[in-house]
């Protein structure tokens, strides 16, 4: 199973003054195969509560838990898309995405066959032997994600991957994100700032705020899947991104959720 399970986390950083509580009592589950989003204000620890999913940050309270076995270092069961795609510039697109199956030890053909076969995946074949630097950022992400995805990770964890793409782009490689991930349904914890792309992804939202922060309300989102055009222009789509905009700026609960 790779269902993920938030008990109590709790999250501290060191400061001059003491230790600062940016995330406390965290408490949340995410089932086998399910696309969960986070969304909060900037500041809330949603980036935070990713890096301890991959065991990239270690928590100060509660533990994280995948299937039945508790994080506490980074593993091959969990792959990771970044803001920035943090690529080699140095390495071909087609090198860059077989990178983690040759840390694993994998043989040469079988990785630069299964980096073909998600390099082709995510759109960009034809593409194997060109540089980042000769791609657009959306190309470059679709790198990220094909890197993460052909490790075969059993959770996908992805800290706001097209935050940096224009409105258009954005759009569009939200629902290629989720064409991909509905060929095989990964698990999949999806932080993001944007409202309309909270909503589209997900199966279901996760909103953070207080202070020390934790979740404040589970947005469960029953929209049609595949996602399309149509279905952002929903009255339903409209009614949960008005009621997460709410949440967010504080107007259903009468302060933000942040405070």
């Amino acid at each position: 199973m790779a269902d993920i399970t938030f008990d109590r986390l709790r999250i501290s950083y060191a400061g001059k003054a003491g230790p600062f509580v940016a995330v406390d009592g965290f408490d949340a589950h995410v089932e086998d195969g399910e696309f969960v989003t986070i969304v909060g204000a900037s500041g809330c620890g949603k980036s935070s509560v990713l890096l301890a999913a991959d065991g990239l940050l270690r928590p100060s309270g509660g533990e994280i838990r995948i299937g039945d076995q508790v994080v506490t270092k980074p593993g091959p069961d969990r792959g990771v898309v970044f803001q920035d795609a943090s690529l080699m510039p140095w390495r071909t697109i087609l090198a860059n995405v077989a990178f983690g199956l040759e840390m694993q030890g994998v043989d040469k053909s079988i990785r630069l066959d299964r980096a073909r076969h998600f390099i082709d995946l995510v759109g960009l074949a034809g593409r194997e032997q060109a540089h980042p630097h000769q791609l657009s950022g959306g190309m470059r992400q679709r790198v990220g994600i094909a890197r993460a995805l052909a490790t075969d990770p059993q959770v996908l964890l992805m800290d706001e991957p097209f935050g940096a793409l224009d409105a258009q782009t954005r759009e569009l490689m939200a629902g290629e994100l989720l064409r991909i991930w509905d060929l095989d349904r990964k698990t999949v914890l999806f932080v993001t700032h944007g409202i309309d792309e909270a909503v589209f992804l997900a199966d279901r939202v996760l909103v953070m705020g207080g202070s020390p922060s934790h979740v404040v309300e589970v947005i469960d989102i029953d929209l049609p899947r595949p996602r399309d055009a149509a279905v952002r222009a929903s009255e339903a789509f409209g009614k949960y991104r008005t009621h997460l905009a709410d949440l967010l700026f504080g107007t259903a609960a009468g302060e933000p959720v942040t405070s």
